[in-house]
């Protein structure tokens, strides 16, 4: 049965959507089968992933209120054993929507469950609230990865996001684990970035992972290319970095033993 792993955190601009697709497009060069879920109604890891928002006619939307057979809805990438689960505007309609459902913060969990079979990972891109489509994230996922970018201001908010999560692992979903919080945008420049480093590393301790995303211009680029940073430029720093956290993930949840090849190569500010 997959893994499903919600990346989340209500701030914006921390690298959610960067990290969803660059995680999963590294999980399936790995050779791990991934489906990405795109929930957010911004709909940036749908066109991250070349494919057109405006397009979509069937994606999360319809997977959230039960209208259409998942499986119907799930489309391929360019990038190797990845799939996506588009979104597109109108997905911002369904948090209306599902507030008159029953069990409404479990519509996600029951769409996503006759496909976890299918995939090794199921990566869902939360969007930047803490709203119902959110909730649903959480509750069907099994862990969620929590990026924090290293700029001033990292902690704020980040609080707010561990009590929902603690929330929703005592009252809907007490199988979800906290798989890491992710230091992304670093600057090796500014020594705020590693006094940020230094912060959330007091804080979280053992939380924290030690894979760092560098701040990388092929990293931005990329999703105007619709491709993943190691489709678009397989050596540059970001791909480094994210094939390293996807290797750090997979030996944290002991599916691999790595050559020494392989190994990490932790990033030291």
């Amino acid at each position: 049965m997959g893994k499903i792993i919600a990346i989340a955190n209500q701030k914006g601009g921390v690298g959610k959507t960067t990290t969803s697709i660059n995680l999963g497009a590294c999980f399936g060069v790995l050779e791990y089968k991934t489906l990405l879920v795109d929930a957010d109604p911004q709909a940036n890891a749908t066109s991250g992933l070349g494919v057109e928002p405006t397009q979509v006619e069937n994606g999360t939307y319809e997977a959230l209120l039960g209208e259409r057979n998942i499986r119907n809805s799930i489309v391929t990438t360019s990038s190797p054993n990845l799939d996506l689960l588009p979104a597109r505007i109108d997905l911002v309609g369904a948090e209306i929507e599902l507030i008159s459902k029953e069990e409404r913060e479990f519509q996600l969990r029951k769409a996503l469950e006759p496909i976890q079979d299918d995939y090794d990972f199921i990566i869902i891109d939360c969007s930047p609230s803490l709203g119902l489509i959110t909730i649903n994230s959480l509750v069907a996922s099994d862990a969620v990865l929590i990026p924090v970018q290293c700029e001033y201001f990292a902690l704020e908010g980040l609080g707010k996001l561990l009590n929902t999560i603690k929330i929703v692992q005592t009252s809907l979903n007490e199988a979800l684990d906290i798989e890491g919080i992710l230091l992304t945008m670093y600057d090796t420049r500014l020594r705020l970035a590693n006094q940020v480093v230094d912060e959330v590393r007091t804080h979280f301790q053992d939380l924290v992972l030690k894979t760092i995303i560098h701040r990388n211009t092929r990293l931005g680029e990329a999703p105007s290319f619709g491709e993943s940073i190691i489709m678009h430029d397989a050596s540059s720093k970001g791909s480094i970095n994210y094939l390293n956290l996807a290797r750090e993930l997979l030996q944290r949840n002991q599916m691999t033993q790595l050559s020494d090849a392989e190994k990490i190569i932790p990033v030291t500010p």
